[in-house]
């Protein structure tokens, strides 16, 4: 098979969005600005603290297991340039489009295969590495801890009237987040 082997992929079957990284897309060797669609909305919980906006979104062929037994789809993919001790992060519509059975205890996901049964396994030493690089990515990110910081760095925009939308732009209460037990798996991305 070719394509890019990513290993540090996390399984967030808490999350209703699938994420791949610029980092990532650069390591594969794609020109990722000429496979982008736009994105519409700013999403939360990934990057503390922050809104991130995304850059746009790839649909890209992910194939699962090794040559005699693996399934290929096209997963679509939001793409963000923030930095991330993981290469993508595959939540629910991926995980339904490939009828994955996770089994979070075990790090475990089944799937179907061409053959037979997939059984991945997660790595745990490379979950705690990864889990190691957020936490000291997060402790490095400053977020404004006051109102009157982020007063003052309001103040500091200016907003013209034309910058200014004519529509009251939706936001929804609900905030996706990756929380729980998540599984790291090695995919093959063509």
């Amino acid at each position: 098979m070719q394509g890019s082997k990513l290993t540090r992929v996390l399984i967030g079957g808490g999350s209703g969005l699938n994420l791949i990284f610029v980092s990532t897309l650069r390591k594969m060797g794609l020109n990722y600005m000429s496979l982008l669609s736009p994105s519409k909305a700013p999403f939360y919980g990934i990057d503390l603290g922050n809104s991130s906006a995304l850059i746009g979104s790839v649909t890209h062929p992910v194939t699962f297991g090794i040559e005699q037994n693996f399934w290929i789809e096209h997963i679509k993919f939001e793409v963000d340039d923030f930095e991330s001790s993981y290469h993508a992060i595959l939540g629910r519509p991926a995980l339904a489009k490939f009828i994955t059975i996770p089994h979070y205890v075990f790090l475990l996901l089944e799937m179907p295969g061409n053959t037979r049964v997939l059984s991945l396994r997660g790595d745990l030493l490379m979950s705690f590495k990864c889990d190691k690089e957020a936490t000291d990515h997060a402790s490095n990110i400053r977020v404004p801890n006051t109102v009157s910081e982020i007063l003052a760095t309001t103040k500091e925009l200016s907003l013209t009237k034309e910058s200014i939308p004519s529509k009251k732009s939706c936001h929804s209460s609900i905030e996706p987040t990756v929380h729980g037990h998540e599984d790291h798996t090695t995919i093959r991305g063509k």
